[in-house]
């Protein structure tokens, strides 16, 4: 995988740089790259306690982007996944530290604990007051003697720099900080490993599988197991956290390992509340990238049995753009549609005729599902197949609602459900058709006139024709030859979708946007879908049933 850096030696000085100039002057940097990186707060003047940590980079925004007022006074960057210098280490740690002393909060892996511990050392002997604490909130491997620091580490951050922005003094910061480490549980997921700038990925998740209690260097997990949905992968974390919290509510931190999308965090943060653990969840913080693992795919959940005086520190503002703030869970709010948007639904009716067809085009489009997303892939952004199926899901789910024995108002209906349910324009424009095609349909038009009569409509408002390179150049044909029965409607749909495959140049849709080369010899994805729609359809009628 490429990365955009000049070179792997100078990674993490030019990105340190990178972070000075956007902080508006609040951090400043001790000279000596590249060997002593340290950054610091701009406006420390040494009148309280400093707290100082840090680690290898390729965690952001952890550990400097916890730098400010409020939280870290100093972070001490090393390569990527390696810890930093004693040198580095001593040098931050006397660069901010006066009369009040200053607290290392250091994640318990080897290299950190040696190096901040030895610089610790070094400190003292010249006359600086300073403590260190250890955060080892990792779940996944309970028997192990030592467990890893995590994402938790954040807690320690905000309340340790939260109390010694109060003035507290050296001692009642470092006692506060190691009762909170003594309660804090982390655990992390992810469904692919990370990318260290200028060596090979390393591809040890195999497709379909997750991998439960990784690092955050990309270490080897506690196991890999199969990957079903989000849902089943946060219970499988909550699982390995249960035994390990107290009773009582619980602070969640929801941490993007690095390469999750936003989407899927806020979806994962959902599962979270939604989980067995979720009821004893009073407060939120997250979900946000805070301890990344480069661009892994995962995410990890922290949790802490807070004291009203740490949620206090907790929620304190903080100078640091990077801490997104904790928020107190509260019900999901769902107000009602605006007057006039509610929709106004059919008295239900039952025909078994109407219910068996419905049930079979649903059931192509399902079917087709991965066919039609590898297609659209080709020329768009690979979503058609599941546009189509979660519609005609949707519509299956509905079933009992639909006023089936009446062909208009089961028009109509269709048409209201799929402006509801099927995202994208191609919802819109098949709300359109059926819509329009209810509408004819209510003034005594047969079946076949009022689909043409929907088509005409849904090409209007749309701006596609026959040519265009859209579902239309299907649909149309076979609309046209619907009269002479489903065979002919099949065999015109057919050949209608293989043209498009033939055409250069869309003027309508996602495809509009696209070079003929890219078009070439790709049947365009809804015209498949209305091709196929009305082969099976000729089928199920030859086989009489």
């Amino acid at each position: 995988m490429a990365h955009f850096m000049n070179g792997k030696d100078t990674i993490v000085t030019d990105a340190i740089s990178g972070m000075l100039a956007a902080s508006g002057g609040t951090l400043a940097r001790l000279d000596g790259y590249p060997h002593i990186r340290v950054v610091i707060r701009a406006d420390w003047d040494r009148s309280g306690v400093a707290l100082v940590s840090g680690g290898g980079s390729g965690h952001e925004p952890a550990h400097a982007g916890f730098v400010g007022r409020g939280m870290l006074t100093a972070a001490v960057c090393g390569d990527v996944f390696a810890s930093p210098s004693v040198d580095a280490v001593l040098a931050g740690i006397l660069a901010v530290t006066g009369e009040a002393g200053c607290l290392l909060i250091v994640k318990n892996y080897t290299g950190d604990r040696l190096n901040f511990g030895l610089a610790t050392e070094r400190a003292r002997g010249f006359g600086r007051r300073v403590e260190m604490v250890v955060v080892d909130d990792d779940v996944a491997l309970p028997d192990l003697p030592q467990a890893r620091g995590l994402a938790g580490t954040l807690f320690v951050h905000k309340i340790a720099g939260a109390l010694a922005e109060t003035g507290a003094d050296l001692d009642t910061v470092a006692a506060a900080a190691r009762g909170v480490i003594a309660r804090i549980h982390s655990i992390g997921m992810s469904l692919d490993t990370c990318t260290v700038p200028g060596s090979p990925k390393e591809n040890r998740i195999e497709a379909g599988k997750a991998e439960v209690g990784l690092g955050i260097h990309g270490e080897s997990g506690v196991e890999q197991v199969d990957y079903e949905d989000a849902r089943t992968a946060i219970a499988t974390m909550m699982d390995r956290l249960a035994p390990a919290i107290s009773d009582g509510p619980q602070v969640a931190l929801v941490n993007n390992l690095g390469g999750t999308s936003t989407l899927e965090m806020s979806l994962l943060t959902n599962e979270v509340q939604r989980s067995g653990i979720g009821a004893r969840i009073g407060h939120l913080i997250g979900p946000a990238p805070l301890m990344t693992s480069l661009d892994m795919h995962g995410v990890s959940v922290s949790l802490l049995a807070a004291t009203e005086d740490e949620l206090a520190l907790l929620a304190a503002p903080c100078g640091v753009t990077a801490w997104p703030g904790m928020v107190a869970m509260a019900p999901e709010t769902v107000l009602p549609l605006p007057d006039g948007l509610a929709p106004i639904k059919a008295m239900p009716s039952s025909n078994a005729a109407a219910a068996a067809f419905l049930e079979e085009c649903c059931k192509v489009l399902i079917d087709a599902e991965g066919d039609l997303n590898a297609l659209d892939a080709k020329t768009g952004d690979g979503d058609t197949g599941t546009t189509l199926a979660n519609a005609a899901r949707a519509l299956l789910d509905s079933m009992d609602r639909l006023p089936l024995a009446d062909q208009t108002q089961l028009y109509r209906a269709i048409g209201q459900e799929l402006s509801q349910t099927m995202g994208g324009s191609s919802g819109v424009l098949l709300a359109i058709f059926f819509a329009a095609a209810g509408d004819a349909s209510s003034s005594g038009m047969p079946m076949r006139g009022a689909l043409r009569t929907g088509l005409a409509r849904m090409s209007e408002i749309g701006g596609a024709d026959l040519g265009d390179r859209t579902m239309i150049d299907a649909l149309k044909p076979a609309l046209d030859e619907l009269d002479k029965g489903l065979g002919h409607a099949a065999r015109a749909a057919r050949s209608g979708a293989d043209r498009t495959a033939e055409m250069t140049e869309a003027k309508a849709g996602r495809a509009s946007y696209i070079s003929a080369r890219q078009l070439q010899g790709h049947t365009d994805p809804g015209a498949e879908a209305v091709a196929r729609l009305f082969e099976h359809l000729a089928r199920i009628s030859e086989r009489g049933e």
